[in-house]
């Protein structure tokens, strides 16, 4: 099936965020959106691959970088929040859907920051009355206080942060806020040195059903293993088809 990747910007705190639709031949296709983690972009392998992999499957997907990252306007230390994030994502279903270029079905995607924010997010289009079919996370943090390893040290994609910017962006809780979640896909690695492993379980053990717990034995934060990667691949296809259907 041939895919059509569009490029399109949207807006979100008053900053252009640049994002790409990528749609199946098919007309009117339901719509995943994904949100990447807290030092990725939509450039980010799991991104890509549901790029490919949905359009494939008859979906479409919509991924895009958060202000301050990729090629999005914005600092990344003043604009990096879970409350920003959120944020940016509920303008991004708005804007995908807007677009009229898909169904109105939806469903969310995010790894590490990202599944948090599609954890926040979803309570938000609930409050407003919109229901997502489903959702897969990886890695997906509800506690902060459960982080051992904080990443203070600058790379290639941000500057070293300080504890502050930690302390004042990052500490929440919202366990709670998956008491609302139905139709979820969870992936875990059992060796997560960023994201404790018990986060998983916290959000498996408060979601409803139907509800999909994999602990990937040996697994890493960023899902290294390609068994691992393949096993994300297969099974993320099959419950958002599920969630579609």
């Amino acid at each position: 099936m041939k895919t059509n990747h569009i490029h399109t910007d949207f807006k979100s705190g008053g900053k252009t965020l640049s994002g790409i639709l990528s749609l199946p031949s098919c007309s009117n296709p339901p719509l995943v959106v994904g949100s990447h983690g807290l030092e990725g972009s939509m450039a980010s392998a799991k991104q890509k691959a549901l790029a490919e992999m949905l359009p494939n499957a008859g979906m479409a997907f919509f991924r895009f970088d958060h202000r301050g990252c990729g090629t999005s306007k914005g600092d990344f230390q003043t604009d990096t929040s879970l409350d920003k994030r959120a944020e940016d994502m509920i303008n991004a279903v708005d804007h995908a859907l807007s677009l009229s270029l898909t169904d109105d079905c939806l469903a969310l995607f995010g790894s590490s920051l990202g599944g948090s924010t599609c954890i926040e997010t979803w309570h938000r289009l609930l409050c407003r009355k919109t229901k997502p079919r489903g959702m897969v996370i990886c890695a997906a943090l509800v506690q902060s206080t459960t982080i051992e390893n904080i990443p203070m040290a600058g790379n290639e994609n941000r500057p070293a942060l300080p504890m502050s910017f930690f302390r004042k962006n990052l500490v929440f809780d919202i366990r709670s806020r998956t008491e609302s979640i139905d139709h979820i896909l969870i992936f875990h690695g059992d060796r997560d040195k960023t994201v404790p492993v018990e986060n998983g379980y916290t959000i498996y053990r408060n979601a409803k059903e139907p509800k999909k717990l994999i602990i990937q034995k040996g697994g890493d934060h960023q899902m290294s293993c390609v068994k691992d990667q393949h096993m994300f691949k297969t099974e993320s296809i099959s419950w958002f088809k599920a969630c579609f259907s």
